[in-house]
């Protein structure tokens, strides 16, 4: 059905403005809406597969509703029809006759159907290449076997998505062991993670190609662990255990103490930026005194880089960074030590080389000189990992490097569809720095990828959520689903939107609420402060946004007894600030009474505009960090604000999320099946039979930062960018859903450019 009954009038979808459509879904989940014929409750479906309609709540299809709703279309002229020849602009009702300013109004978008890749090419069903059968049983097609049977010289492995990597690296180095009778002893597989290491180890002791023997002299390991035991192994009182810096807080004390020698209020700058951005210069071997600040972030960061590497040199204390770069500096100055190391290891495997950073590649380098024997296994469309050192250059150009080493690609997709395959096969294609390469699937469903358009990041989470609920009463399992994004910010709404429904759901463990996100907090501090002017948290987190510095708080505190009134009123009777601070206080302090009386996402604006926030997130809002602004912060809680009456009924919903995030967190422990929520970085390596991509939207995917460099003539970035949706694309199985909102953070939002090879 088009039309249904809410607050007592007609609505029909025909008409109903696009923005309106979650509102409507929503009252309809409360029970608000009726059907025009019956009056019975109905919902609006709001799904990815059909076009939005009203059914009844209680179920299944009623005739008499459906005739009634096409009669009053055709005779009667009802308040939905009527609307129809008028435009609400600011409240009143214009003809759509008449031509006043025409060319201003904005025509409402209208539901767009799914759409699908044009240009597929068709799926040609291959024989399965299998060369070769190991003892083990296990079969590998003649590009594995090639690159399992290449022992001698350097080896690039050009490993696609979903091209069986894993089973060659297993199989090569059971293959070296337990038929060219090399000594596990002299081999070295170096992985990037724990877990990948973990899962190597089974493999080669599950399929019986080697011995508890033979797995205990082979060195499988992170680059991590297996240089950190050679660092401890010559210097044991140094590299301790006890004297690691194992987690951040710990290292940010240090730059804290650095950012304090500068004057810097704590909560005004982004540390954890910081920490990322010092780790990137010891990634790529830049000491303190090489690195060239390009601003004045950048300066802050570099005198936290030399006051944090004088401390932990001063206290004895080491981090995971220093790991890589003590055993670097370890062998380069001891050429007998290197040539012992040398004598001991003959075969180098690395694992995910698209990955690897300055500090690792010369590592690598260094202890293989002698044999260059060095099999690097990646694939460099997707290196995605450019923010903390990895660099692409080391594979696009290990053969320069290495002239006669041999590149076996391995470009049979054993994991996803045709059409899933063939899809970004389209996308990196454009990529002009890569390997030249063409991934081929070996079977198809005839599913094609799907595109569909939500008017926004809250519809796009309703869409998804009920598209799952959908699947899983067909039969799906809640684990067979992930939801991918660029950042952890635009998890925010299908988040909500999970917290709402029975669905169990993990999302990755270190991602804060939305809501706690600096300058989110500091932005609901004012409406806090508006229900209750002493409450305590919000006045300290206000302060920020006020130029103020913490110790200010006490002076509050002791204000507000003084005088006694609340910490809003005491604040421009503070004694100890500049006249046009003080000026500025007593403008902004009758406001906070105004915001709890008006819809939130007023009192937003009124906060922005009025009460000086604008010039804060000017002058705060970005610290440094490239990915994630202020300004996108505030517009994000607008997109959320916008769904409620009332400043309280917001802050309700806020805390309950807040709440429902740490509960996650210790829920995600215990889920076996649940539905998965990560960042497309996190999710490299892995696999689901559905998967959605959210935002599909230039500023989303392509990134805002990347838009910038590109035009400024730096492709580089826009080229990772481009690899992130290729890694995204190819977690999919059986069924990849891309999500194009038509608005995003408030605005317009354009189609991602990454998209037009297929639509």
């Amino acid at each position: 059905m088009e039309k249904a009954i809410f607050q007592s009038r007609t609505i029909h979808l025909d008409s109903l403005p696009r923005e309106q459509f979650q509102v409507i879904y929503e009252a309809s989940k409360a029970g608000k809406v009726t059907c025009a014929c019956c009056k019975e409750q109905v919902t609006l479906y709001l799904g990815i597969q059909q076009k939005p309609h009203f059914q009844h709540t209680s179920g299944g299809w009623k005739k008499e509703c459906e005739e009634f709703a096409v009669k009053i279309t055709s005779s009667s002229p009802t308040s939905t029809q009527q609307e129809d020849h008028y435009i609400e602009r600011n409240g009143f009702k214009i003809p759509k006759s008449r031509s006043i300013q025409e060319s201003t109004v904005v025509e409402q978008e209208s539901w767009k159907a799914l759409d699908f890749p044009k240009r597929i090419p068709p799926f040609e069903k291959k024989q399965a290449l299998q060369s070769k059968s190991l003892p083990s049983g296990t079969s590998l097609d003649s590009a594995q076997w090639e690159a399992v049977s290449t022992i001698q010289g350097p080896l690039l492995i050009l490993a696609g998505a979903g091209s069986g990597k894993t089973r060659v690296l297993t199989a090569r180095t059971a293959y070296m062991i337990k038929e060219q009778g090399i000594d596990p002893k002299q081999i070295m597989l170096v992985t990037f993670t724990a877990k990948a290491a973990k899962e190597m180890k089974e493999r080669l002791t599950e399929n019986g190609w080697l011995t508890p023997n033979d797995l205990r002299s082979l060195v499988v390991g992170t680059f991590h662990s297996i240089f950190y035991k050679m660092v401890m192994h010559h210097e044991p009182a140094r590299w301790n255990h006890g004297n690691l810096l194992k987690y951040d807080w710990q290292r940010e004390q240090i730059i804290k103490e650095a950012g304090r020698e500068l004057g810097i209020d704590e909560k005004e700058f982004a540390y954890d930026q910081a920490l990322q951005q010092i780790g990137y210069w010891k990634n790529t071997l830049t000491p303190p005194n090489a690195v060239k600040p390009k601003d004045e972030w950048e300066e802050r960061a570099h005198f936290m880089y030399m006051y944090y590497e004088n401390k932990k040199l001063e206290r004895g204390k080491f981090d995971f960074d220093d790991m890589l770069v003590g055993c670097y500096e370890m062998l380069k100055q001891n050429p007998s030590l290197l040539d012992k190391y040398q004598q001991r290891f003959h075969y180098f495997l690395i694992d995910e080389f698209q990955d690897i950073n300055k500090v690792q590649y010369e590592l690598m380098k260094m202890l293989s000189a002698h044999t260059n024997n060095l099999c690097v296994v990646g694939d460099d469309d997707q290196s995605i990992y450019a923010f903390r050192g990895s660099d692409p250059s080391f594979i696009l150009g290990f053969p320069q490097e290495y002239p006669t080493c041999k590149v076996v690609s391995l470009e049979q997709n054993y994991r996803s569809t045709h059409s899933i395959v063939a899809s970004a096969n389209k996308v990196i294609s454009r990529n002009k720095e890569r390997h030249t390469k063409k991934m081929s699937a070996m079977y198809d469903n005839k599913l094609l990828p799907s595109f569909f358009y939500p008017y926004d990041e809250e519809e796009e989470a309703t869409m998804i959520v009920n598209d799952m609920k959908e699947r899983i009463a067909e039969g799906a399992k809640p684990s067979d689903f992930a939801i991918l994004y660029r950042t952890n910010t635009s998890s925010r709404a299908v988040f909500e939107r999970l917290s709402q429904s029975n669905l169990p759901f993990v999302i990755e463990q270190d991602s804060e609420s939305f809501y706690q996100r600096r300058i989110v907090k500091t932005m609901l501090s004012f409406l806090r402060l508006s229900l209750n002017p002493n409450h305590t948290e919000a006045i300290s987190d206000l302060l920020l946004a006020l130029f103020l510095k913490q110790s200010a708080l006490n002076d509050l505190k002791a204000m507000s007894i003084l005088e006694d009134c609340s910490f809003v009123q005491a604040l421009p009777k503070l004694t100890n600030i500049h006249p046009f601070q003080v000026k500025k206080l007593k403008k902004i302090v009758p406001l906070f009474a105004t915001l709890k009386n008006v819809k939130p996402i007023v009192a937003i604006e009124m906060i922005e505009r009025d009460m000086g926030f604008d010039d804060f997130i000017k002058k705060r809002g970005n610290e440094g960090n490239m990915i994630d602004k202020g300004s996108d912060d505030v517009r994000d809680l607008k997109v959320s604000a916008k769904r409620f009456q009332s400043t309280e009924d917001f802050l309700t919903h806020v805390d309950h999320m807040i709440a429902m995030n740490k509960e996650m967190k210790e829920l995600s422990k215990k889920y076996h099946d649940a539905i998965t929520l990560t960042t497309i970085h996190r999710a490299k390596g892995l696999e689901y039979k559905h998967v959605y991509v959210l935002s599909a939207v230039d500023g989303s995917i392509p990134h805002d930062y990347a838009l910038e460099a590109n035009r400024n003539g730096e492709i580089g970035p826009l080229e990772e960018e481009r690899r992130l949706m290729y890694v995204a694309m190819t977690r999919a199985k059986e069924s990849l859903f891309v999500s194009i909102p038509d608005m995003r953070r408030g605005k317009k939002a354009n189609r991602s450019r990454f998209l037009t090879p297929l639509l």
